[in-house]
């Protein structure tokens, strides 16, 4: 196995120069086939997981849920505010920031994103509560497509460049995650429901997220500093790829959505007189099954 992945390291290093020897030693960082093996394994409780649960019934999972999204808020605000104070401290440059020009506040923001790196694999729960509960619409292309890319990439990012201009990114998803999760956690909670109302605009938060990362990844093109330009390069076309899913899931489950209702609203398919249409009360017709997407 040594001999494995000691031939696996040097074919990575043949195509992207010597890894960051700051992390060696570090949990799942010296070899990726762990990684990999993770997200076959995710992949396979995909697979495998809606099938098990097919004749079963759902799990309530609700006191998880609740310490589960917890737990992912406070890590969340954790990393946000490591990242942003090390950064604003340490004077990093916004435009472009080398990974070997501020050796305290690099080992602190390597420190931090090895977090973010393992929140990846923690989130991995996001899909199996999903299974457990049986709402298997949720689980999508762009659900499963954003999980198992995110570990995997960041596998690359931490042994590669660790610091330095990859904090960006790291620092807004945070962001995003600490109105996501705080999000979900309280929904699990019925009573507190009816008060929760920012559920469209997450959808819009990781958006403009994207559009940011992309735009700051550019500015280091723009006006390099020795960040490796391959990782740029990379980074910006997988900004593509979410902005593209991201845009269409939220084109399908929003503003389709509000057109339809629209139309009934016309046709006069929706009854005022008792809130009912087809015997279904209008107040579960407007709870749509918005999906979830982190």
């Amino acid at each position: 196995m040594e001999t494995f992945n000691h031939k696996l390291n040097t074919y990575f290093e043949s195509w992207m120069g010597p890894r960051d020897q700051r992390v060696r030693g570090w949990l799942l960082l010296d070899n990726y086939p762990p990684t990999f093996a993770l997200t076959v394994m995710y992949l396979l409780i995909v697979w495998m997981g809606p099938r098990y649960m097919k004749h079963r019934q759902p799990y309530s999972c609700r006191g998880l849920l609740v310490l589960y999204n917890l737990g992912l808020t406070l890590l969340s605000f954790y990393m946000f505010y490591e990242l942003v104070t090390a950064v604003w401290h340490g004077g990093y440059n916004f435009y472009c920031q080398d990974t070997h020009s501020a050796h305290e506040v690099d080992n602190k923001i390597i420190n931090v994103l090895w977090w973010y790196y393992f929140s990846k694999l923690i989130e991995f729960m996001d899909t199996f509560f999903f299974i457990l509960r049986k709402n298997n619409h949720q689980i999508t292309f762009l659900h499963i497509y954003h999980h198992a890319s995110m570990l995997n990439i960041w596998w690359f990012v931490m042994n590669w460049v660790p610091c330095g201009h990859s904090y960006f990114g790291a620092s807004l998803n945070s962001f995003v995650h600490v109105v996501m999760y705080s999000y979900y956690g309280l929904s699990a909670i019925p009573a507190m429901r009816p008060y929760l109302w920012w559920k469209k605009y997450i959808t819009q938060f990781q958006l403009i997220q994207f559009f940011l990362t992309m735009s700051q990844t550019i500015c280091a093109v723009v006006w390099p500093c020795g960040f490796p330009m391959g990782w740029l390069f990379f980074q910006i076309g997988y900004m593509v790829t979410l902005i593209a899913l991201f845009s269409n899931f939220y084109t399908q489950t929003y503003k389709k959505h509000s057109v339809s209702l629209k139309k009934e609203h016309q046709n006069g398919s929706l009854a005022s007189t008792n809130g009912h249409v087809n015997g279904t009360a209008s107040s579960e017709r407007s709870a749509y099954k918005k999906l979830r997407m982190d």
